[in-house]
């Protein structure tokens, strides 16, 4: 199945995600009288079901729903650590850091299916009228019928086996007679499927506190997962006040902690400050990654489980604040970096629809795979999250049982001043805000066309796992001189060998025009694009 990469002058609605089947899916909702966020819902139970190397329903997720009326809010669905991943658990089976795979990787509580029992009452207070077999239908159909392997998925099949030879299940649900499958092979998650049926026909709140909680309780506790019957029980998303800082395009929107959101935000109003009147240019590109790196840095120190932050988060987007970090940005010279590991793997999509509603969301298994543990019963990929809390005393992410990981999840979302309502974001780990800013800057700043702005080429600040190197990557299609202006302003460059790497994320966007059309666009990188209808 092909879709296209960029779509306009829809009248009804707009989807885009980064595989083709899901944004079908997602258009066919519309199609039925569906609203945003039931397109939504149905396209993240569908990408889980043909997308599970990026994201499945054993992880967490994040929305930003934009009313009609203009309110925007965000529904946060972070999964606390287990009630038994305590630091001696940890300790006591020899372990200096969080394990990245297996049983003691999958040490929180899935979040995402949470949210979108919040989405589900804020669909239906939208006017929504579609049942939840009809929203949830053609991910069962996916999971039980089989879906087609793409090339993504082959290839970190392959890459990451030799890391699951203790992930319970994974084998049997994602190898074929054994071995990594090929691009287009099928493949079938029929446990998931049943899993999904369930939940059409018992309600969401039975993945926690129904037949399927008990069922995911039970296999947690057979492969040694610190998460417990009763963790799932007590567990609910919840409905926060997005964080945001007005631009002279608009206001951006974005989550609060335990996202990165905050950082996001620093990014754009930092740029902003810079007064960079060139797209694509060494002021463009220095500019970004310097501000990347303020805010970075406020990121690293504040942002953790929102119940432990004492700071107000206002003053990170306060004027006062963001002109003196601007103030300390050298237009000339690179600032020393001490990245942080940070990648991981992960959905955005968006939608909107004529009455005015826009989501973004963004759906995650933190690593590609997550823990790597299929629960046999359900069919559930269980996250890793929690492989971001830190074992050592006074870390800014300590583990403990309750407490919420970082996340570097972060929709977002902005109302412009030309009328324009624009849902963006893509996958990335660190790379995100990065990403983000690169789309943001390139189509409203600098009015590239949306299609334009989303194929550019992109970098990234940051360094892969398993590599102390820390870098600024560029993809090829950079032009020559730009990298040289770079690394004479003293950045540590790699060039890429690719002109479109997945490295650099899945991006994407849906636009709500002040005319009332709506035009959506997804990234070359993934295997989607954007319909409407």
């Amino acid at each position: 199945m092909k879709v296209d990469l960029h779509t306009a002058g829809h009248r009804k609605g707009v989807v885009c995600a980064p595989h083709a089947a899901t944004v079908e899916d997602g258009r066919h909702i519309l199609a039925e009288g569906g609203n945003a966020i039931e397109a939504m819902i149905a396209m993240a139970a569908s990408i889980a079901a043909v997308y599970p190397h990026m994201n499945h329903i054993g992880g967490d997720g994040f929305w930003l729903i934009r009313e009609p009326s203009g309110r925007v809010r965000a529904l946060m669905g972070a999964g606390p650590a287990g009630s038994k991943a305590t630091v001696r658990l940890y300790r006591e089976h020899g372990h200096e850091t969080i394990p990245p795979r297996g049983p003691l990787a999958a040490l929180t509580v899935p979040g995402a299916v949470g949210a979108w029992m919040l989405a589900h009452e804020a669909a239906k207070a939208q006017g929504g009228k579609l049942p939840l077999d009809m929203l949830l239908g053609a991910a069962i159909a996916h999971a039980g019928e089989g879906y087609t392997v793409t090339r993504s998925q082959a290839r970190l099949t392959a890459e990451k086996l030799p890391e699951m030879t203790d992930a319970a299940g994974f084998a049997n649900a994602f190898l074929l007679d054994g071995k990594p499958p090929e691009l287009g092979a099928r493949i079938k998650q029929t446990a998931l499927a049943a899993t999904l049926e369930q939940l059409a026909q018992a309600g969401l709140d039975d993945f926690y506190r129904g037949d399927v909680g008990r069922e995911i309780a039970a296999d947690l506790e057979r492969i040694g997962s610190p998460v417990t019957r009763e963790d799932l029980i007590r567990y609910k998303a919840a409905v926060a006040e997005p964080l945001s800082v007005k631009l002279a395009a608009g206001t951006a929107y974005n989550t609060p902690p335990p996202t990165q959101g905050l950082a996001s935000l620093i990014i754009l109003a930092l740029f902003e400050r810079l007064g960079v009147t060139q797209a694509e240019g060494f002021d463009h590109i220095h500019g970004i990654v310097e501000a990347t790196k303020r805010a970075f840095r406020v990121r690293d120190r504040i942002v953790t489980d929102p119940d432990k932050i004492t700071a107000d988060l206002n003053q990170f987007l306060a004027p006062e604040f963001l002109d003196a970090q601007a103030g300390k940005i050298d237009r000339r010279k690179a600032a020393p970096w001490p990245a942080r590991k940070g990648e991981g793997d992960t959905v955005w999509m968006g939608t909107a629809d004529a009455s005015g509603l826009v989501v973004s969301y963004i759906q995650s298994l933190y690593w590609e795979f997550g823990s790597g543990c299929v629960l046999p019963a359900t069919g559930v990929l269980m996250q890793n999250r929690g492989a971001s809390f830190s074992l050592e005393a006074g870390a800014v992410n300590p583990l403990a049982p309750g407490r919420r990981p970082f996340h570097t999840l972060n929709p977002a979302l902005a109302a412009l001043k030309d009328g324009r309502v624009i849902a963006y974001g893509t996958m990335g780990g660190d790379g995100q805000p990065q990403s983000q800013a690169a789309v943001f800057t390139r189509h409203v700043h600098y009015r590239r066309p949306l299609a334009d702005a989303l194929d550019a080429p992109r970098w990234l600040l940051g360094r892969t796992w398993g590599s102390d190197h820390t870098n600024l990557r560029l993809e090829s299609r950079f032009d020559g001189h730009l990298v040289d202006r770079l690394l004479s302003a003293g950045h540590d460059i790699e060039v890429m060998a690719e002109p479109y790497s997945d490295t650099m994320g899945h991006a994407g966007a849906v636009v709500l025009h002040p005319n009332a059309t709506l035009e959506g666009g997804h990234d070359p990188r993934a295997d989607g694009g954007a319909a409407g209808v």
